[in-house]
């Protein structure tokens, strides 16, 4: 199923202001995931090997993301977080220290990027909204989608609420597909396929996860 020829019900010129560029981190801070599964892996005990049996990933692919060659993508970090029993917020934002978090729009906060497994390719970048909490079992984040079309479908633990802030976005779940734009929105389960990229050159949406 699919949505056509329909102009936006929102007016989008407020999410300029609110989503920004959110490319322009530092090159360090796109390294972080992979460092912190790594740092994890080995306070846990685990060897590289058996995170391979409990995932299912290759050693390959697992030596590749903890040295930062691929970024993962967010449905990798999440079976990664379930196997090193792990908050998803760790690896992807780190601990966090406070009870609560007030978010500025014009407050950056770290960037990283997802690549394509296969092609290595850019696929979205995204930046947490809520680092600081400790303990949290949602991550909030604005995502920014590049067209791609590896279909590198994701099937993990977990729910995602999106929203379409700018662009036209892709988002196949199951066997429908759909086209969303600003001001539409999902919510599923992740343990159903599912995969969303950009319909447009880019896309940003804000995206929820919760373990």
């Amino acid at each position: 199923m699919e949505k056509n020829d329909k102009m936006p019900h929102i007016n989008v010129d407020y999410f300029e202001d609110l989503t920004g560029n959110i490319q322009n981190g530092e090159k360090d801070d796109v390294d972080e995931v992979g460092k912190r599964i790594k740092q994890l892996r080995e306070e846990r005990g685990i060897s590289i090997e058996d995170l391979a049996n409990l995932t299912g990933f290759e050693i390959a692919r697992l030596n590749d993301i903890e040295s930062g060659i691929e970024k993962p993508q967010l449905g990798t970090v999440m079976k990664l977080s379930k196997a090193l029993d792990s908050a998803v917020g760790r690896l992807v934002s780190g601990m966090g220290t406070r009870l609560y978090s007030i978010t500025r729009k014009d407050e950056r906060k770290k960037i990283s990027r997802s690549t394509s497994k296969t092609s290595k390719k850019n696929v979205y970048s995204y930046m947490s909204l809520a680092p600081e909490v400790q303990g949290r079992h949602m991550e909030a984040l604005i995502v920014q989608l590049e067209k791609s079309e590896d279909k590198d479908i994701s099937v993990h633990n977990g729910e995602e609420f999106v929203f379409v802030l700018e662009g036209v976005v892709n988002l196949i779940i199951g066997k429908d597909t759909y086209d969303l734009e600003p001001g539409d929105s999902a919510y599923y389960l992740s343990t159903t396929s599912h995969f969303i990229t950009a319909k447009t050159k880019k896309a940003t949406i804000l995206a929820v996860l919760y373990e």
